[in-house]
């Protein structure tokens, strides 16, 4: 069953809006802690606000395993150089689980901060030595070195250029447009010669569309998948949107600073790292990976 869902510019600006109804955290001035305990309470709510209501295959996922029993289907968006890049963000830890990120970080505080996968590799002394600057800082902290950040470039079958929030992803003209997003996985490091932020997300037309010049090709061949939106506003409900995604499974090593300036000026006016959303593992709510 093909469902097609109206999108508006404020649905679509929620996308990655951060928040939880989390209850019984554990939190003072300078910690919060979810337990095990509402983690499996927010996997509870979930099974309990999704069951019965057709709701189509939910993200993140684990990228290593291609089971799921979601029944409902829709058609994978074209290729992403077929569609026109409208947005950039990133999540600190990965959202996705595999590859080389399968560490996990922890519960977090239950609303997104501090969650996620986290690179499985080593790196050397030098690239974990500390930088001066707060990279990317808000209320929930800043990236340092040897973090881990999961990069969405989200793609459009509407025609539409780059800009803020996932509402740029659509005009008057297409109210439901197809969506992809192109996900890469960076651990941060302080090495001049790594990646810069800078070119990785430089964008520019090409063959006609809007496109992210310098998406890595090497980091393996990415996973596709049919899913959801992310981010931590769903931990307790299913997402209503529906996304091709594509999940390269390597990580690629940036310059940190170069992540600092990004984050100081960009056209997206992203500032800081999204939270994450629980990786989802109830297989009603996962496609079967082909």
């Amino acid at each position: 069953m093909k469902i097609k869902i109206a999108l508006t510019v404020a649905t679509l600006s929620t996308f990655v809006v951060l928040g939880a109804s989390a209850k019984n955290i554990n939190t003072d001035e300078h910690h919060t802690t979810a337990s095990d305990q509402i983690i499996a309470e927010q996997r509870v709510m979930l099974e309990k606000n999704t069951d019965g209501k057709g709701f189509g295959p939910q993200s993140p996922r684990d990228i290593d395993s291609i089971s799921g029993k979601n029944e409902v289907i829709f058609n994978s968006a074209p290729e992403y150089r077929k569609m026109n890049l409208c947005n950039i963000h990133f999540h600190k830890n990965a959202e996705h689980k595999g590859g080389e990120f399968t560490t996990y970080a922890g519960n977090g505080d239950g609303f997104g901060n501090k969650s996620g996968y986290k690179y499985s590799g080593t790196l050397s002394a030098l690239e974990l030595s500390s930088v001066d600057d707060k990279i990317c800082s808000n209320k929930h902290g800043s990236l340092n070195v040897g973090d881990t950040i999961e990069v969405h470039y989200v793609h459009s079958t509407a025609q539409v250029s780059p800009g803020p929030t996932l509402g740029s992803c659509l005009n008057e003209s297409i109210k439901n447009p197809q969506l992809r997003v192109e996900t890469q996985v960076y651990v941060l490091v302080n090495d001049k010669n790594a990646l810069d932020f800078n070119e990785l997300t430089k964008y520019g037309v090409k063959d006609g569309f809007q496109q992210a010049l310098n998406i890595p090709t090497n980091t393996g061949s990415a996973i596709q998948y049919i899913g959801s939106t992310t981010g931590p506003s769903y931990n307790e409900k299913g997402s209503p949107f529906q996304v091709s995604w594509s999940v390269r499974p390597n990580v690629a090593k940036v310059d940190i600073s170069s992540v600092g300036a990004w984050c100081k000026d960009n056209i997206f006016k992203e500032d800081h790292a999204h939270g994450v959303r629980n990786l989802v593992t109830n297989p009603k709510l996962l496609s079967e990976i082909k």
